[in-house]
């Protein structure tokens, strides 16, 4: 052993992958090693095989053989040998149990450490995140048994995430009261493992994980740079889905992108769903806050909740903060919930900044509504789709810029202000009559917006 202490990277490496081996014979130039479990075997092969059979040659001379032989958790004196990945002796047929070398005696019901607030009841619904919430659905419903296995969930910060993944939990713990669920960010689990290295209690810390149901890791990017502990996940990992166990996952930004992770647990990410969580749109906005404001038991005007909508653009946690926010101001100033209180509240509470509209922004809109490329917007074409679609550009460019008639003519088809006079004209004209034209002109203004 004085060889390897030599050579490992730190004495702590040494105490815990070392240490713990127990010589148990030495016959037909083979030495038989005792291991405390079957993640040792396994990371011993992967990580350090070539250095123990370096020692081994050097020490006993070549030809050297290396058997483990794998002490079984449940009773403590039952081993299984193996020999370099092949068993070379299994349990006696008469016992008829299948060998589990992760499995706990006495299991017991752990602390979920979810957030009890965070219902799936409470995750509104919207384009944004319909795939990513239907799918924790049918994962709380039968954890582990679905393909979603693992689902890994990304978006910008404040879109939900964390929510989701508690309210996967907490469904599943209603749904499934005998299952193992357990919350943990990676944080929390980089400083779980640190201190298993140095307390010597890896073995405890890893039974404990391989005996969860679901496991719901948050923000998994924080595990970037920290070797030791991705290897030890990706065992983890590997162990629960091998076992039909259900994994959560939540990350900042999908698998591709995440650096200093190793490639096969990234691979691994990608055996399930991949799920994005987009800005919410803004009826969902305007959804949430109505959510929001029924369950803190508030009456706040439409138009109110309308402003807020529109001018907090991108987080759900933003949204509700300004609600909070708003409701503070209010009882503390004995003001009424208006408009004008909002605005103080959202301009002190938000980054709130102009949008720029320009005549290239509002035809690139149009276009996207539309299915038209620029040419067809620009061209000479008297087709009805293309006609419209030019005079609804001008209609807005006017309406949203400074620009004058013939600046706005000059940058859609090389038009004179008569031209974009008439456009307006006649797009006003259809607004009263035309219900399909007045729909698409909101959603084409609420993209610019």
């Amino acid at each position: 052993m004085g060889i390897i202490k030599d050579v490992v990277p730190s004495e702590a490496v040494f105490n815990t992958w070392f240490l713990p081996i127990v010589s148990r014979k030495w016959e037909n130039n083979t030495i038989t090693i005792q291991v405390p479990s079957m993640f040792f075997y396994e990371y011993l092969e992967e990580k350090y095989s070539d250095l123990l059979k370096a020692t081994l040659t050097r020490v006993m001379g070549k030809g050297t053989k290396l058997k483990y032989t794998v002490l079984m958790e449940n009773t403590g004196k039952t081993t299984v040998n193996y020999d370099g990945g092949r068993t070379s002796q299994t349990p006696p047929a008469a016992n008829n149990v299948r060998f589990d070398p992760f499995s706990v005696q006495n299991r017991q019901k752990i602390e979920s450490q979810l957030n009890p607030n965070y219902t799936l009841d409470a995750f509104i619904e919207g384009t944004c995140n319909k795939l990513a919430r239907s799918a924790g659905l049918a994962i709380a419903k039968e954890p582990g048994n679905t393909i979603f296995n693992p689902i890994f969930v990304f978006g910008k910060s404040g879109l939900g995430k964390t929510h989701l993944a508690n309210a996967i939990g907490l469904m599943t713990e209603e749904l499934h009261p005998e299952k193992n669920v357990l919350y943990v960010n990676a944080n929390k689990f980089q400083q779980q493992y640190t201190d298993a290295v140095r307390n010597n209690t890896v073995n405890d810390f890893l039974n404990f994980y391989q005996m969860i149901d679901v496991l719901i890791v948050d923000d998994i990017q924080d595990l970037a740079g920290k070797t030791g502990t991705q290897n030890t996940f990706f065992h983890i990992f590997n162990h629960l889905h091998q076992n039909k166990k259900q994994l959560v996952l939540t990350s900042d930004r999908e698998p591709k992108l995440l650096q200093g992770l190793d490639q096969r647990m990234l691979g691994r990410f990608k055996w399930g769903l991949t799920a994005e969580l987009e800005s919410p749109d803004l009826e969902t906005k305007k959804t949430i806050l109505r959510n929001k404001v029924k369950a803190d038991g508030l009456i706040i005007p439409e138009n109110v909740i309308n402003y807020i909508a529109e001018n907090v653009r991108d987080n759900v946690r933003e949204l509700e903060g300004v609600i909070i926010s708003l409701l503070a101001q209010s009882t503390l100033t004995k003001a009424e919930i208006n408009v004008e209180l909002a605005q103080k509240v959202v301009g002190k509470s938000v980054n709130i900044t102009e949008k720029k509209i320009s005549v290239t922004s509002i035809v690139d809109a149009v276009c996207d509504h539309y299915s038209l490329t620029i040419k067809d917007i620009q061209t000479t074409s008297r087709k009805r789709e293309m006609v419209q679609a030019r005079q609804i550009a001008m209609f807005l460019a006017r309406k949203l810029t400074k620009n004058s008639l013939s600046s706005i003519g000059e940058q859609i088809g090389n038009r004179d202000h008569a031209t974009v006079l008439h456009a307006c004209k006649t797009i006003g004209d259809l607004l009263i009559t035309d219900k399909g034209v007045r729909q698409s002109l909101d959603a084409i203004e609420g993209v610019l917006k």
